[in-house]
């Protein structure tokens, strides 16, 4: 072999071993690109609860359970975690079996589609009445399943709470089809009989949650539900108060925003205080699960998206319209501060506070109600879908 091909044959191999190389860092970039991609791109956790309520006559303590039970319902999901990350979550609420809705509809109404707007949730539960009428359960879940946007995904729980008193079988619309329909999108059905045992049993209430892998329960809706009261109580619902100052109302939906919210504070300060609802709320409005970008500027700016030197002067409150672009970002910027530096004394009471009650609900009896029923049934089933509750 020739001096001249030994070269050639070496450079030929540095070539190739170059080739490699580089084919190999190619390789090894494109992986680091997708699964950057692929974490930048796998969603939120989420969590879909529709709660169907019976609004007949003789519901009005399942109505005031409700009222008083939403916020502490909703702050079970503050704890939970699906892969490190908190759930989203949304709700969506109907009525059934009230005479004065119509017939035509199965005396049915859909009063909220699945929504993160928890306050416009809890306005209508307080607006709630009831009175006679035909309650058909099968009707009220198959226009649950149909008419929400449930997500498709396989990882979300999706859960239904049907409560009433009256058999499950009434109506033209099969109970079992309905529930059967809700399990094939992966919707579980939790059955919630305000009566005795026996007669959900024989009601069917129990056999709809069976077929569509939900449970049953039996509640008093009539007992008054009583919270443990903790040494923290008085300042967490002070400090309640005091998020309200942090918040920034903006275009059209501002004034309303702004109004329904203190509204809600009113309504549970009007609910006995044993219910302990004042304390949920101002818990759940310290959570990230309370979100107003709708029509506050703080949870807006959150979104990188968001620009507020596109809006209009007249959109923004008076204190800000005469603002330039900079002095409005400082403005914005210090009621976010103050709001997260409220929301964290909050969130380090809350925890003291929950080693106090967890204490003292080992001492109490057990009593079934509204909130004892959802609380339970979201552990159990959340778990299946890999929520971890703290």
């Amino acid at each position: 072999m020739t001096p001249f091909t030994k070269s050639a044959n070496r450079k030929t191999k540095f070539m190739k071993t170059k080739l490699l190389v580089l084919t190999l860092l190619a390789a090894g970039m494109q992986m680091q690109r997708s699964a950057a991609t692929e974490k930048a791109a796998a969603p939120k956790p989420l969590v879909q609860i529709a709660i169907l309520l019976d609004t007949s006559n003789s519901m009005d303590g399942l109505i005031e359970q409700a009222k008083g039970q939403l916020w502490k319902i909703c702050n079970e999901f503050i704890k939970a975690k699906q892969k490190s990350v908190a759930p989203e979550v949304q709700v969506a609420l109907y009525e059934y079996g009230k005479s004065s809705l119509s017939g035509e509809s199965g005396w049915i109404r859909r009063i909220q589609p699945l929504t993160t707007d928890l306050d416009k949730i809890s306005e209508e539960l307080f607006a709630l009445k009831t009175n006679g009428g035909e309650e058909f359960c099968g009707w009220v879940i198959k226009n649950a399943v149909n008419e929400l946007d449930w997500s498709p995904r396989s990882d979300v729980y999706k859960v239904i709470f049907i409560a009433g008193n009256e058999p499950f079988t009434q109506g033209p619309v099969n109970y079992a089809e309905a529930c059967k329909a809700a399990i094939n999108k992966g919707i579980i059905v939790n059955t919630i009989h305000c009566g005795t045992e026996a007669e959900g049993i024989n009601g069917k209430w129990k056999d709809g949650a069976t077929i569509a892998d939900g449970k049953y329960f039996v509640i008093d809706h009539n007992r008054a539900v009583v919270s443990i009261e903790a040494p923290q109580d008085r300042e967490i619902a002070r400090l309640g108060e005091e998020l309200n100052k942090t918040y920034v109302a903006y275009g059209a939906k501002g004034k309303a925003g702004a109004e329904r919210q203190k509204g809600q504070d009113a309504n549970v300060a009007a609910l006995a205080p044993a219910s302990g609802a004042v304390v949920q709320r101002a818990i759940a409005k310290a959570s990230a699960n309370y979100q107003n970008s709708s029509w506050d500027l703080v949870d807006a700016a959150k979104d990188e998206k968001f620009e507020v030197s596109k809006l209009k002067s007249e959109e923004l409150p008076a204190e800000m319209q005469k603002m330039n672009a900079a002095d409005r970002k400082t403005f914005i910027d210090k009621k976010a501060k103050e709001r997260s530096e409220v929301q964290a004394k909050i969130q380090k009471l809350t925890a003291g506070r929950d080693q106090y009650v967890a204490q003292r609900t080992k001492e109490a009896v057990t009593i079934g109600t509204l909130d004892t029923a959802v609380i339970s049934a979201v552990h159990e089933q959340g778990a299946k879908r890999n929520l971890v509750f703290k």
